[in-house]
């Protein structure tokens, strides 16, 4: 006997073989197939065609496989049972044995604010499921989350095509952080004292404003900058061992100064909104595991505005 042309051999006709085997007979693989006698009779021909075997021998009421037909039914049972594994896999997810790993964008100064609650919540629905944050390229977004290069991502509001959706998690405005004693600062921070102070700018550019100086430039006013970082952590560690100020979103400022004895006050001027938005592909819309995760991001906001 040749071996089979693996080309020719149609999925339909393994479970063909299979279901005559475990009902006995054509007439009740029909019925359990919801196919005519007739359909399973030229499935079977195909069968036997491929595999130049009978596979089938009647002995009575009973069709009984042959021995190359008993050697071929556990390999295909196997493969059967694998395949209806890995189908019903894509139809849910559960957290609680998945390994899945998750890609998640975001800004480094995003970080502080939600990887703590959200790996916490990972940790106790989902110990076998693992997170990488990494760096957003705005240019990149809709590529990267429909090619799965993320599964999702978080940012400000970005100009996106309508096959990338998008919710808004959570606001914040920006505050002044300064150290304890401030000399130049009293109970109350006025735009007059604001502007006298020498500042630290946090921003992963090389150059250009922040969000508050775009502001104070509509007002007719410039502070001083005396130092430009790129992470909020390092900026209040200077902040709370010199006269220098931060300004700074409140969510971030209220994590990050646990750590220091820094004081956080209103920004003394009206400054932007900071909305942070969640961002994922349309056709992961429905998929189980981006559902998920989409809804423990939301609840990780939810308890960082908490205090959580």
């Amino acid at each position: 006997m040749t071996g089979p042309n693996l080309a020719r051999i149609d999925l339909n006709l393994l479970v063909v073989l299979e279901t005559i085997h475990g009902e006995g007979g054509i007439t009740r693989a029909a019925e359990k197939l919801h196919l005519s006698q007739p359909a399973i009779s030229h499935a079977l021909a195909r069968l036997r065609e491929t595999f130049d075997d009978p596979l089938f021998v009647r002995q009575g009421n009973t069709m009984v496989p042959t021995p190359f037909a008993r050697r071929l039914l556990e390999p295909v049972r196997e493969s059967l049972r694998t395949l209806d594994a890995a189908f019903a896999g894509l139809e849910r997810f559960d957290p609680a044995t998945s390994r899945k790993r998750f890609t998640i964008g975001l800004r480094a100064v995003m970080e502080p604010a939600v990887l703590p609650a959200l790996m916490q919540a990972l940790l106790d629905a989902a110990p076998g499921v693992s997170v990488a944050a990494v760096r957003v390229d705005r240019r990149r977004v809709e590529a990267d989350l429909a090619s799965g290069a993320l599964d999702v991502a978080l940012d400000v509001l970005l100009p996106v095509p309508d096959a990338v959706r998008h919710v808004r998690l959570s606001s914040d405005r920006l505050v002044v952080v300064a150290r304890r004693d401030h000399p130049g600062i009293a109970d109350i921070l006025d735009l007059d004292a604001y502007l006298r102070l020498d500042h630290i700018l946090v921003s992963a550019r090389r150059r250009g404003m922040g969000l508050e100086d775009a502001a104070l430039s509509r007002l007719g006013h410039q502070r001083t900058i005396r130092m430009r970082c790129q992470q909020y952590f390092a900026a209040c560690r200077v902040v709370s061992r010199t006269d220098l100020v931060l300004t700074m979103p409140e969510r971030q400022a209220r994590i990050t100064n646990r750590d220091f004895d820094n004081r956080v006050l209103p920004l003394p001027l009206d400054g932007p909104s900071l909305d942070a938005y969640l961002y994922w592909h349309a056709t992961a819309d429905t998929d189980p595991a981006n559902t998920w995760l989409r809804e423990r991001i939301g609840n990780a906001f939810t308890r960082a505005d908490a205090g959580g």
